[in-house]
């Protein structure tokens, strides 16, 4: 009879000591900002390249249907892939401060999104609470060394802390004002 092993691979790793410091930081200073920057500019037709510090740009364009080029996602799809990324980082952040192996991290988005208004050019008379998203979900493939009520416990954790799922939540301040 031979021994039986289990080998599991896990995801590489944050560090866990520079987390704990971050985290001293914030609650030292829980009313520090950071700052994002990125610069859009527009090709022509619907198709945008943003630029975020020294990274390739970001692009994004409309598919056929909305009279794009169909040659990148569109901005709701974009916004769907922040929320996931901002997620899965909370998720490896919270494994990692208790401790968890994670072996597999994956997130599936869909949103339904309302554009009867056609941007403002002359579509449905719509209030901007009934325009973008009204409905987003998240489902959540997690593995890792903890029982799956502690992997659901480390989601909904980084769920509440998430950034960008509270930017979407919650109304945030913006102005929108021409360059000088």
């Amino acid at each position: 009879m031979s021994d039986t092993k289990t080998v599991s691979t896990y995801l590489r790793p944050i560090d866990r000591t520079g987390l704990l410091g971050f985290a001293e930081k914030g609650r030292n200073n829980p009313d520090n900002f950071g700052t994002n920057k990125v610069h859009t500019v527009c090709e022509g037709q619907y198709r945008t390249l943003s630029y975020v510090g020294q990274h390739a740009p970001v692009v994004v364009d409309e598919p056929l249907h909305l009279f794009g080029q169909n040659t990148a996602p569109a901005p709701g799809e974009i916004v769907l892939s922040a929320l996931g990324g901002c997620l899965a980082v909370g998720i490896t952040a919270v494994a990692t401060y208790r401790e968890v192996k994670l072996s597999k991290l994956e997130l599936w988005l869909e949103g339904d999104i309302s554009n009867t208004a056609a941007w403002g050019a002359d579509g449905a008379d719509r209030k901007p609470e009934e325009m973008g998203f009204q409905r987003i979900r998240v489902k959540v493939a997690v593995e890792g060394d903890a029982s799956r009520e502690a992997l659901d416990a480390i989601v909904q954790h980084a769920n509440y802390f998430s950034p960008v799922a509270n930017t979407m939540r919650n109304p945030v301040p913006m102005t929108i004002s021409l360059a000088d």
